[in-house]
């Protein structure tokens, strides 16, 4: 009785997560066409911030509840499904065409920046202390680094590229976007709450370690709203909404929804995770910067390819 509470609520605390989300989305969407941002720029910021809503509160509720190894699992999974398991849809549907610009901007951000994240903890896996992964304040303060720079990189594209701004028309009006952004980031944080408090039950009733249901239930779950809009965008032709919000959203995974927390409450140690996660991490990364960069297209059977290695990887994480 007590697995189908938790799984209850836990599944409720999902739908308010992505439906919040994803008015959330809309809101500050619309805020940013007021502002007149072309939608590569809301796809990198907006749309990759607004979708990572769930996750960051997800992550600083598990690192302040000291569960570390739901913040770890849910950024790692995350960026797995955002490109192997989202990207691969996504190109499975129609195959999404890649501009230049992020084969020789924006997809070496996203590459360096996972790089950089792997090694980090790699550093730590492979040190003299005796647990793994102790991801400290200093961790932190390099991801945060790292976002800055891709913060600093955006503010560069919009001032050197104003001539291409696109003026659409916005969904809310501007108190309307005002308000809703403040509802959902509410929403979202009682959600997130739920989420974690009965993800923990979860692992605990069926004697599971948190790892495995954050990697399914959570890191699937919460990344709902990236699959949702970056496979409409992908059918709609919309491909720089489609890449833009993946690589925004990885990157804001990294730098802020894992990096803020370790600034702010100083880090956690986790036993859970091996040389196999960090690999299939940085590995999506690599497979989506080769595939994007052979010929500008990510095609259907290069989608296909994504997803098989999706499923093999978590084969793994479930068997072992």
């Amino acid at each position: 009785m007590e697995i189908l509470k938790a799984l209850v609520l836990l599944i409720i605390g999902f739908v308010l997560l992505v439906k919040a989300s994803d008015i959330f989305v809309d809101a500050v969407s619309s805020i940013a066409t007021n502002f007149k941002m072309s939608k590569m720029m809301i796809a990198l910021t907006i749309a990759a911030f607004g979708t990572c809503a769930p996750e960051l509160a997800i992550s600083f509720n598990s690192i302040r509840s000291g569960v570390g190894d739901i913040a770890l699992a849910n950024v790692l999974g995350s960026n797995v499904v955002n490109i192997l398991l989202v990207i691969g849809l996504a190109a499975c549907v129609a195959p999404i065409k890649v501009k230049d610009d992020v084969v020789k901007k924006e997809l070496p951000i996203l590459l360096s920046t996972t790089t950089l994240f792997a090694l980090a903890i790699l550093a730590h896996y492979i040190g003299p202390t005796p647990d793994r992964f102790i991801l400290n304040r200093f961790d932190g303060i390099l991801f945060a680094i790292l976002f800055v720079l891709f913060i600093i990189y955006i503010i560069s594209i919009v001032r050197t590229k104003k001539s291409v701004l696109e003026r659409g028309k916005p969904k809310f009006s501007m108190a309307k976007s005002i308000i809703l952004t403040v509802l959902c980031c509410v929403v979202i944080i009682f959600a997130s709450d739920m989420v974690v408090d009965n993800a923990k039950l979860l692992a605990s009733s069926l004697d599971v370690s948190t790892k495995i249901i954050t990697m399914t239930l959570v890191v699937i779950g919460t990344s709902l709203p990236e699959m949702t809009m970056t496979v409409t965008a992908a059918k709609k032709g919309e491909f720089d909404i489609a890449l833009g919000n993946i690589i925004g959203t990885n990157i804001f995974n990294i730098g802020v929804v894992l990096g803020l927390p370790l600034m702010i409450y100083g880090g956690f140690s986790s036993a859970h995770f091996n040389l196999i996660d960090i690999l299939a991490v940085l590995s999506a990364a690599v497979v989506l910067y080769l595939f994007a960069r052979n010929d500008k297209v990510l095609s259907r059977a290069e989608g296909v390819a994504m997803l098989l290695i999706f499923i093999a990887y978590y084969a793994y994480i479930l068997i072992i």
